[in-house]
């Protein structure tokens, strides 16, 4: 792979986990999409990185358990499904447009259902 692809996977992945990361203390930020993307990154600029991800304790077992299963830990969707109900309430309250407040929940709670429907891995995670 040439020099500057690999560089521009590596940024990639470093500013994906620099995303997620900031998502652990900033509420309605994610985590785990960029920790996904992150991985994918680094799979093909640093394989070590992307190692060192799989094997992280906190962003680990979510990672793993979506390459493998394609599945939610239980935990996670919760948190998802609480978020995202808690930005409806603000939509509902500030967004004075009826039409696109109608629109961005319903996309929002189709978010939802899809997260809901995943399946929960067969690892405890």
């Amino acid at each position: 792979m040439p020099t500057l692809q690999r560089a521009v996977f590596i940024a990639i992945a470093w500013i994906s986990f620099a995303l997620g990361l900031i998502g652990v203390f900033v509420p309605l930020m994610p985590t785990t999409c960029f920790m996904l993307l992150a991985v994918w990154a680094a799979s093909r600029g640093s394989p070590r990185f992307a190692l060192w991800i799989r094997e992280h304790p906190r962003f680990g077992p979510a990672v793993v358990a979506w390459e493998g299963e394609r599945a939610i830990p239980r935990h996670a969707k919760w948190l998802a499904t609480g978020m995202l109900a808690f930005s409806m309430l603000v939509l509902t309250l500030t967004v004075s447009v009826a039409w696109l407040k109608f629109a961005l929940i319903a996309g929002l709670f189709l978010v939802g259902v899809w997260i809901v429907t995943r399946p929960e891995p067969v690892v405890a995670s």
